[in-house]
């Protein structure tokens, strides 16, 4: 058994370290399998990348699995019969007549787009019938519409987005990344709490936590940042302090936490520095006859490198603080990317990252309490 994060008494909920059973996820039937539902609608493509990509996840598990495909009807079949899987045992159509736009407010779809494939996938979460959500569609939207069905844990103010970044030798969960542009103190503290839940699941003990900051000394940094140092450093969260945003890449912490302005302007300063890189080794590749032999000779290398770095190994981000599970994958995902955020959600659904995180809050305000 994992040590928790946070102190407990003979009376707090402790949890397991491996897959959590059928009869322990909360309000999940016994009578049938892990059930995901997919926005088939959402994102760029949209069906011509979802499908795919749950014919890909159910040919490679193992697992039981039910895969609910959300959206119209004939879009849905029509793309089932190209992949000659119309019928497939693991597969069920439910219908939505609407769908979210990409550049479609979220208060607009919160109010008009009630049979959006985005809005009727996250009703059949909150309705049992499925114990995740994964949906490519327009972010703010997705967030407030799971917001307002399957509503906050209690202890959490404001849900958060995490992902998970590659790191020098293994890999690192930051959140937030655009949830929440303006945070307080206390909401970076259950951010944290999140994201330890979020790294114990995939297989750290005491992750270490760091707080992104403009410098690593106490004296950085403004007084949201310093505030949240303290109510850190006086939890059982195994935090290390500050670090600056290269260490997020380095090794230095399991869990970087930041307010949703700074995250996401990290998340998209590191991907544009990957696609400058990407782009002059291809530049000076094709230079000349010379270089382009050069590369012929680095291609193995190249492609090993482009391996660890592929974004689409690491897509799908997690709505942590929601009483269910829902993910968010990119908006111009392919096949290979869509189909590892359903992977993310049958991880978090086994591992029952809800109420793991319900149980930490329980310890923390049992704690303070205490005080």
């Amino acid at each position: 058994m994992r040590q928790p994060l946070l102190k407990t008494n003979n009376h707090s909920r402790r949890y397991a370290s491996h897959s959590i059973s059928p009869a322990q996820r909360s309000g999940i039937p016994m009578n049938r399998p892990l059930t995901i539902a997919l926005d088939g609608m959402g994102g760029d493509i949209g069906p011509e990348v979802v499908v795919p990509a749950a014919l890909q996840v159910l040919k490679t598990t193992e697992d039981a699995l039910c895969l609910i495909l959300v959206g119209q009807e004939d879009v849905l079949s029509a793309c089932l019969a190209r992949q000659k899987a119309k019928g497939h045992p693991q597969l069920i159509i439910r219908h939505a007549s609407q769908l979210v736009s990409m550049d479609e407010s979220p208060a607009q779809a919160l109010r008009v787009k009630k049979d959006s494939s985005m809005r009727v996938a996250i009703n059949l979460v909150k309705q049992g019938e499925a114990d995740a959500c994964v949906s490519a569609g327009n972010t703010g939207a997705l967030m407030a519409t799971a917001r307002f069905v399957l509503k906050t844990l209690p202890g959490i103010d404001r849900p958060a987005i995490c992902t998970t970044l590659p790191t020098v030798h293994s890999h690192v969960q930051v959140l937030d990344l655009g949830a929440n542009v303006d945070s307080k103190a206390e909401h970076l503290l259950q951010f944290a709490v999140m994201g330890s839940v979020l790294a114990t699941v995939n297989g750290i003990d005491r992750p270490r936590v760091g707080l992104l900051n403009i410098g690593e000394e106490d004296i950085k940094g403004n007084e949201q940042v310093k505030e949240a140092a303290r109510l850190l450093a006086a939890s059982d969260l195994n935090y290390i302090g500050f670090i600056e945003g290269d260490g997020i890449y380095l090794d230095d912490v399991d869990v970087v936490v930041c307010d949703g302005f700074i995250g996401n302007v990290a998340l998209k300063s590191s991907e544009g520095v990957a696609k400058l890189i990407r782009h002059y080794m291809t530049q000076e590749f094709k230079r000349n006859l010379l270089t382009r032999l050069a590369g012929l000779i680095a291609l193995p290398v190249l492609r090993a490198f482009s391996r660890k770095i592929d974004p689409r190994r690491y897509n799908g981000a997690s709505l942590l603080g929601l009483q269910s599970i829902v993910i968010k994958s990119h908006g111009g995902a392919d096949a290979l990317a869509f189909a590892n955020a359903i992977q993310v959600a049958m991880l978090e659904v086994e591992q029952a990252v809800p109420q793991r995180i319900d149980a930490h809050l329980a310890a923390l305000h049992a704690e303070r309490q205490a005080l």
